[in-house]
């Protein structure tokens, strides 16, 4: 099995790093951070590259579906700044793809042409309250009443929706006692009447943020239900078939990003900064730290990429994307604490990256579906022979 990059994927690597050092320079990172802001001038420059298009068929204006380069384009901006990752993940993945893959053909036209040009970003509202990865016991309600949709209900950990275009909805469009059969997706513009979104307060992920959102009595046109009417009582399929398998590699690939940077930036401290006459890297024990980190780095990006590659030719792949979301964000996390243990004090204030590292990877195996659950997965799955 051949991992070698070809020279159009190195090119694409290429390109993003160059656009990275132009655009998105740490001095600006750190600004977006600090301020939680998302620079949507540089997003609009990104969609100028075309990376866009990674997940859009050409016939919609794409460049056709490539799950392996939309992965290397999350990682790469995820070295520098998740308030640019995050976005593209939101307009090329959720947009993109579950327009692509659950869309009626009369959405398809309309929409996918605004994901290639970066004028089209989804937000997922998906978990709630009460409800984090049991996503069949949603409890916003939605009704169809003549040609709208009425739609109430409460949605937690809604990353995005405050700069969105859509939040992708989850709804209970049936009786409850059909968990699975009476869900549906529902496109819900955020300044609706009646949508009331509260921001969150967390510690990382700074520039797109997470929220609360309240849908009181949202109307919106029925054309909005996700696949049109074929889409309704469809949510489950479409949530299964689309969303989770590729939302784990999204989550690994921003992983894999964030480790990359705070490896780089210990092996750069160690190899400047002196004490007791040599520089730290010459002692032994911060030569263990850099080894191990690298060999965890090299171990997610190989399990990234396979991964992606299985995705990209639609085989199936449950096992493989959590065995990758479950490493690369536990790998994460650890290299970014060694980097803040490598860098000591200066690893703990703000003027450096490695401080946010640790904000952003803390999260890391949270978000997508937590550790524990491709845990269970990983052994549920693997047991029935999946």
């Amino acid at each position: 099995m051949d991992f070698t990059e070809s020279g159009e994927m190195q090119q694409l690597r290429d390109t993003l790093r160059r656009f990275v050092e132009k655009e998105m320079p740490r001095e600006a990172a750190a600004k977006w951070d600090r301020e939680n802001v998302f620079p949507r001038d540089v997003f609009t420059k990104l969609a100028s590259l075309g990376v866009l298009g990674l997940t859009v068929p050409e016939e919609y204006g794409g460049a056709g579906r490539d799950i392996v380069a939309t992965m290397m384009v999350i990682e790469e901006l995820s070295r520098r700044s998740l308030a640019v990752s995050v976005p593209y993940i939101m307009a090329a993945c959720y947009a993109g793809m579950n327009l692509v893959e659950c869309g009626s053909e009369e959405q398809k036209r309309e929409l996918l042409p605004k994901v290639v040009d970066g004028s089209l970003l989804f937000a997922y509202g998906w978990t709630e309250p009460d409800i984090g990865a049991d996503l069949a016991s949603v409890k916003t309600r939605a009704e169809r009443v003549g040609d709208k949709v009425v739609i109430s209900g409460a949605k937690r950990f809604c990353s995005g929706a405050s700069v969105c275009d859509y939040i992708f909805t989850l709804v209970r469009s049936g009786p409850e006692g059909e968990r699975h059969r009476n869900l549906s997706m529902v496109l819900i513009p955020p300044n609706t009447p009646g949508v009331t979104i509260t921001e969150i307060d967390s510690l990382g992920m700074k520039g797109v943020g997470t929220t609360d959102v309240i849908f009181d009595n949202v109307e919106v046109p029925a054309w909005n239900i996700v696949g049109g009417d074929a889409g309704w009582h469809q949510g489950w399929s479409m949530l299964v078939g689309s969303g989770l398998d590729v939302e784990k590699l999204e989550v690994a690939a921003v992983a894999t990003g964030v480790a990359t940077a705070a490896f780089e930036d210990a092996w750069a401290y160690a190899h400047e900064r002196r004490q007791f006459g040599k520089l730290i890297g010459d002692y032994q024990s911060i030569n263990h730290k850099l080894a191990d980190m690298k060999t965890s780095l090299h171990a997610a990006r190989l399990m990234l990429y396979h991964a992606s590659s299985m995705a990209n030719r639609h085989e199936r792949c449950a096992v493989e994307t959590s065995m990758t979301k479950l490493f690369a964000a536990e790998a994460a996390k650890d290299i970014a604490l060694e980097c803040q243990t490598i860098m000591g004090a200066y690893g703990y204030v703000k003027e450096f990256g490695a401080e946010r590292y640790v904000r952003d990877a803390l999260l890391i195996p949270i978000m997508g579906g937590s550790s524990a659950i491709q845990r269970n997965n990983i052994y549920k799955w693997t047991n029935a022979g999946l």
